[in-house]
């Protein structure tokens, strides 16, 4: 006679379940801060533009004045 075989199953740790629970509650503010990184990158990206073309209008100007 054979013993039925045996199927181990893993019982989740306090510390597994907590994660499991933060991933799910921190999903949204992950996106969050996602968003509100790139709208930063944009951001720097529009000021920079904005200061080269400073840059060019003050250079045009010094070089215009008698």
């Amino acid at each position: 006679m054979q013993a039925a075989p045996v199927r181990a199953t893993a019982i989740p740790s306090l510390t597994t379940a907590l994660r499991a629970v933060e991933s799910l509650l921190m999903s949204g503010g992950q996106r969050t801060a996602r968003r509100n990184a790139w709208t930063s990158v944009l951001e720097d990206r529009r000021r920079a533009k904005d200061r080269v073309e400073a840059e060019r209008v003050l250079g045009q100007s010094l070089i215009a004045r008698p």
